[in-house]
This record gives structure tokens, sequence and C-alpha cells, in this order.
């Protein structure tokens, strides 16, 4: 398992730190700069990572990964994706790092509870429930009262990443296969 959850873990730290960048840019095409970020098409993969984590390794193992995964990211964006001059790039970390931690560890429980039920109610479930909570909770801190139209980004971002989770589902059934299950 420690060369699997390395890989997850800086798998993890990778989709934070790039979603974390993607977030700031709005999907300029058809009229679409109010409603969505790029951040909304990777930033799902973490919730894939997580599900895998914990239906192969259990809770413990996918809470690890969350917390590595969540130090890696957060140092990644304080280094790479901070403008420390600039305090909506300050508040997107902040977001980021409140939004994902609270999210994820939201997910490990709920699909915790939801192992056994038929395979796919439990990535979805948890997936729907977390990228909600991380959507709204993101959002609400990185770009309240800046004049940002986080309300209609958050809705928009939201779609995409609930279009995404069952999108995933299809990737973890199929990795299942290839993860040591516990």
């Amino acid at each position: 398992m420690n060369k699997v959850f390395v890989i997850l873990s800086f798998s993890m730290g990778l989709i934070v730190l790039a979603s974390n960048f993607l977030v700031q840019f709005p999907v300029k095409y058809y009229g679409l700069q109010d409603i969505l970020t790029y951040g909304a098409f990777s930033y799902p993969v973490a919730f894939l990572i997580t599900d895998l984590a914990n239906r192969s390794y259990g809770k413990t193992a996918a809470k690890k990964i969350v917390y590595i995964g969540f130090s890696i990211g957060l140092s990644f964006t304080l280094l790479f994706s901070t403008n420390f001059a600039d305090l909506i790039s300050i508040r997107i970390a902040i977001g980021s790092g409140t939004a994902f931690i609270v999210a994820q560890l939201l997910d490990v429980q709920i699909f915790d509870k939801l192992r056994n039920k038929r395979w796919f109610i439990a990535p979805l479930g948890s997936s729907v429930i977390g990228s909600t909570i991380d959507t709204f909770l993101f959002f609400s801190i990185a770009f309240y009262a800046t004049g940002i139209p986080w309300i209609s980004l958050s809705f928009g971002d939201l779609a995409v990443k609930l279009t995404v989770a069952l999108l995933m589902l299809l990737p973890f059934r199929l990795l299942l296969g290839t993860l040591k299950p516990v």
C-alpha cells in the first residue's frame, strides 16, 4: 500500500494546486464568464481519489490521504499560486483550504456510512454532498463582498462538479480492480 498511498497523496496535492490556480480564470466562452471557472473541471478528481482510497484501504487511510493532500496542496498553493499582495489570492488560499478539508473529511464519513450499498451509491452520494459543501464554502470565503459574482459562479461550478462526479463513476469502477482492497 505504501507506493499507492504516496501516489494518491501526491495526486491529491496536485489536484488541489491545479484547482486553486484554475479557479482564478473564468470560462470566457458562450457567455459563461459569470457562472463558471476552470477549477470546476479539475477539483472533482479529488473526490475520486478520496473515494478510491476509502473503498480500497478504509476510512483511516482515506483521512490520511486527505490530510497529506491538504498539506501538499496548501503548501504548493502558497508557494506557486498565491500573490500575497492581492487580497483575493489570499482569500482563495484560505477558502480553498477550509472548503477542501471540511468537504473531503465529510466525503470520507459519508462514503464510509454508504460503503455497503450498491457500488455507485457511496462515491456518488459522498461526492455530491462533499462537492456542494465545498463549493459554497469556497466561493463565499474567497469572493464574498469582492464584486465578483460568486453566487452565480458557485452554481455554475457546482453544476460542472456534479456532472464530473457522475462521469467519475466510470474511472472509479475501473480503478477499483487495480487497487488492493482491505
